[in-house]
């Protein structure tokens, strides 16, 4: 790449933290390094024109977990690992408001449902253990999370109960990401975008990074890209693409609120009066465990499937846009937050919980720099 003086003088001198990906993370780390130190040089390389991974593809689930994921969690989480788990989210979330304000991401509290297939025994799971769940959710929320209601939205093929959770939200994922990144660009954060990190390497001062452009110095390197930490030798965070579709507006559309079914797996949402569909991993777990931002044929056609059979069965509608984003998962779903060396740090495997956590995980990657 042909820079000239003033590009390197101004962008690529004395950089004192640099930042790998302009997600969630990476974009909250950037303002908690830039609030508590101002002087510093805070720089962002995003390897995409937007940030490539899931924070601007995201579904917008403001959520910490539906009935069925919670219970299912405890069968390979203890009982203290998974209260903590959903303890970030909730955090996360008030993180999330806070820095940014409702008005900015459209933050409307409209309620979750879980809905329950006719082919196992999960309602009946889920009736068993809803007084468990409730109990052990209650330091958190100081009243009961979950109930159950009959179906008032006119669902097919699957039973008549829902799992209600009023304090389930949801957002405007593209108005939260572009607040955050004017919020960090008036913070005086240098963002950087098309830029690939390649390798780095550390001596005792600093470390050296080469991208797909150029190569610079830099005192410390923290790395924020999720889904795509494998890439930058974190094993135990593995890809996982998730497939997503929007419906065209919907007359007189009755669904308002944020859906899960099959453990999550699938969830689907109104924003205003359209549809967004996404899910179907659980179709084909080691196809999606890639980085491509594509589609397939099953996913997509699971999807308008259960869009026409379940979710509108009596309701035309027609599919506008189809995309896929990339998470960051491991066999565990705590988030990686920690020192991998001298001078690199990372904050990573956000597990599908990057709306929720996000912002406490860049928070908390930014606090490592204070030990």
């Amino acid at each position: 790449m042909n820079l000239s003086y003033w590009e390197i003088k101004s962008w690529l001198t004395n950089v004192d933290y640099t930042i790998v990906g302009s997600g969630i993370v990476g974009l909250n780390c950037a303002l908690q390094l830039k609030q508590r130190f101002p002087k510093a040089s805070v720089l962002i390389l995003e390897k995409g024109t937007l940030p490539q991974g899931a924070s601007t593809k995201n579904a917008g689930f403001a959520c910490f977990g539906s009935l069925s994921e919670i219970i299912d969690d405890l069968k390979s989480h203890s009982e203290d690992e998974v209260f903590q788990l959903v303890k970030q989210r909730i955090n996360g979330l008030q993180l999330l408001r806070h820095t940014l304000g409702d008005s900015n991401i459209n933050y409307q509290q409209l309620g979750g449902f879980e809905l329950f297939s006719n082919f196992d025994d999960l309602l009946e799971e889920c009736k068993a253990r809803q007084d468990q769940i409730n109990s052990f959710l209650k330091p958190l929320f100081h009243q009961e999370v979950f109930r159950f209601e009959s179906d008032a939205f006119g669902f097919k093929n699957c039973k008549s109960t829902l799992s209600v959770n009023q304090f389930e939200g949801q957002i405007d994922t593209g108005k939260m990401m572009m607040s955050l990144m004017q919020l960090a660009l008036s913070s005086g954060i240098k963002i950087l975008n098309n830029i690939t990190v390649e390798e780095f390497s550390e001596d005792t001062t600093s470390v050296k990074i080469k991208t797909n452009q150029f190569e610079f110095n830099t005192s410390k390197l923290l790395i924020a890209t999720n889904g795509f930490a494998s890439v930058l030798n974190i094993s135990e965070v593995k890809p996982a693409r998730a497939q997503v579709l929007i419906t065209k507006p919907i007359d007189n559309l009755h669904l308002k609120g944020t859906f899960h079914l099959d453990q999550g797996y699938y969830y689907f949402r109104n924003i205003e009066d359209r549809i967004l569909f996404g899910g179907g991993r659980n179709l084909d777990f080691k196809g999606e465990e890639t980085t491509k931002l594509s589609q397939t044929t099953l996913i997509q056609n699971k999807l308008e499937d259960l869009l026409k059979t379940t979710i509108l069965p009596n309701t035309p509608f027609e599919i506008e846009h189809r995309w896929s984003g990339i998470m960051g998962v491991g066999q565990q779903k705590k988030p990686i937050v920690q020192q991998m060396s001298n001078h690199v740090f990372c904050g990573v495997r956000l597990g599908g919980m990057g709306v929720a956590i996000g912002s406490l995980v860049g928070k908390e990657l930014a606090d490592l720099l204070q030990k």
